[in-house]
């Protein structure tokens, strides 16, 4: 391919275009008007405007896309993540106008699109479930029956969609109507199809995920695992790779099943089979999500290798650069996602003008952004900023780097989730590796009490730190320290 459109926008827009331009591929970017002045419509060959600021309107227009691509005259077209990237629809109809779509084919999206497809898919290949039922309901009736045979906490999920939508925990029976009708409502508006399943709810679940790659030789490897178990409202926050407890035995046995996943749909291209993992390590399908992942970052970090270029390579018909012998894990990496949102409130979405935006800089720090000082944070989309990772010879030595990297973030004129994600990595519980799903539930109940005791703590080491400072004065020792150490004395005491 000499030419690519991208079909999306933000950070993601401007991480496939740094690979096109490694690659020596002309790069097209597409753009509504929110976005006119984006720093990927600038950093593209060539752009085109698909239209108004709500991605209904523009980002979702297929007709429209396919029409700048063929005016274009594209060779291919990556969807990114989000908007179409998982839709058979758009795949499709890129294939019938000549042209490539960088992702995998249409039955694969089809049958793992749907969570109740995808489950009756892997059963045949020896995929651990969870227990509960492989087929749609709509019938509380049935709902009650299927929840009164497996056992309470249940969850109820809704069939065709994701992102925590349609999705709610059940713990008694008497409340299982009433969280049916909310789960069929949300999932009614959000997918316009109400069909939901019911499924075990496992204690303590961990979210582990395997990326996974497959060419058209039928050839497959999986480039180990991401942690993701720090989420709020069932979205991930900080991912790192590889997991604090994944053995080498276990990581290859999820990284098995995650293959044989791709064989149960003939998967061709990037992907991402996610497992629930219990207290007990056992692990369970959860989905697949045919496209890249948001967190790619950290596996290209501890495997040293371009996902974005393995895609292209592939969609273009040759085989896998490596073979999985050929593949291993190099130190540990961690990503955060910084959003614009106010943690006091519920992790609510927060717009305005990024009146100062500073990124952290130096070794092993990546920043992979949207967004330049004085932009405005539009409403219209999701309101990441940006992902900063890291990269460390182990676990301890990468934590330590992103609090650093946090501290020299400087974001200011929205809310923001710094401080949030600065307060989870050096809570005790991650830092042991002893977290799941559940540590907003367990650990941030009362956000605002979490922020005034650190400010308590920062209070009582500003006055430990003036005290040794007066008395170096004291002795005419001041010449060897000045307040620049100030922070970096905090964070040693800490």
């Amino acid at each position: 391919m000499k030419k690519i459109l991208i079909a999306n926008r933000g950070e993601i827009a401007r991480r496939i275009i740094r690979t096109l331009k490694k690659l020596n591929i002309t790069s097209v970017a597409v753009y509504s008007e929110a976005d006119e002045k984006a720093p990927f419509v600038l950093e593209a060959d060539e752009s085109y405007y698909i239209g108004a600021s709500p991605s209904s309107e523009s980002y979702l227009k297929q007709d429209v896309i396919i029409d700048v691509a063929k005016k274009a005259n594209v060779d291919g077209i990556h969807p990114g993540y989000g908007f179409l990237s998982e839709n058979a629809q758009f795949a499709e109809k890129v294939k019938a106008n000549g042209m490539i779509f960088i992702g995998p084919n249409t039955q694969a999206i089809e049958v793992m699109g749907d969570k109740i497809s995808a489950k009756q898919a892997v059963k045949n290949f020896n995929v651990p479930l969870v227990p509960g039922i492989d087929k749609a309901i709509t019938s509380i009736e049935e709902a009650k029956e299927i929840a009164d045979k497996i056992g309470y906490p249940v969850l109820i999920k809704a069939s065709a969609g994701g992102g925590g939508k349609g999705m709610r925990l059940v713990e008694d029976a008497s409340l299982l109507a009433d969280q049916m009708k909310m789960a069929q409502s949300e999932a009614r508006s959000s997918f316009g199809n109400d069909e939901v399943f019911i499924e075990k709810f496992v204690t303590k679940p961990r979210h582990i995920e395997i990326q996974v790659f497959g060419d058209t030789s039928g050839n497959y490897v999986y480039l180990f695992e991401r942690e993701c178990s720090i989420q709020r409202r069932h979205q991930k926050v900080i991912e790192e790779a590889p997991s604090a407890v994944l053995t080498p035995m276990l990581r290859k046995q999820m990284g098995e099943a995650a293959i044989n996943v791709c064989k149960a749909c003939n998967y061709v291209g990037a992907g991402t089979v996610e497992f629930l993992l219990d207290a007990d390590l056992n692990f369970y399908f959860l989905e697949m999500n045919t496209r890249l992942q948001v967190e790619h970052p950290v596996t290209e970090e501890i495997t040293g290798l371009d996902l974005v270029e393995w895609q292209i390579l592939v969609a273009e018909g040759k085989s896998l650069p490596k073979k999985q012998e050929e593949l291993t894990i190099n130190g540990h990496a961690i990503e955060i996602r910084l959003y614009a949102e106010d943690t006091f409130n519920g992790f609510a979405p927060d717009i305005g003008v990024l009146n100062r935006y500073r990124r952290p800089t130096g070794t092993n720090i990546r920043v992979d952004d949207a967004f330049e000082e004085g932009m405005e944070i539009p409403i219209y989309y999701d309101p990441m900023i940006a992902k900063l990772v890291v990269w460390g010879d182990d676990r301890e030595v990468a934590i330590q780097r992103m609090i650093q990297a946090i501290d020299q973030y400087q974001v200011s004129g929205i809310k923001h989730n710094l401080d949030f994600c600065k307060y989870v990595l050096k809570h005790k519980a991650f830092v042991s590796g002893d977290f799941d799903t559940n540590f907003i539930k367990h650990y941030f109940d009362s956000p605002k009490r979490v922020y005034e005791k650190m400010e308590e703590e920062s209070e009582v080491f500003d006055s430990i730190f003036a005290t040794i400072w007066d008395n170096l004065k004291t002795k005419n020792e001041s010449e060897f320290i000045s307040r620049p150490i100030h922070g970096a004395w905090k964070l040693m005491v800490r």
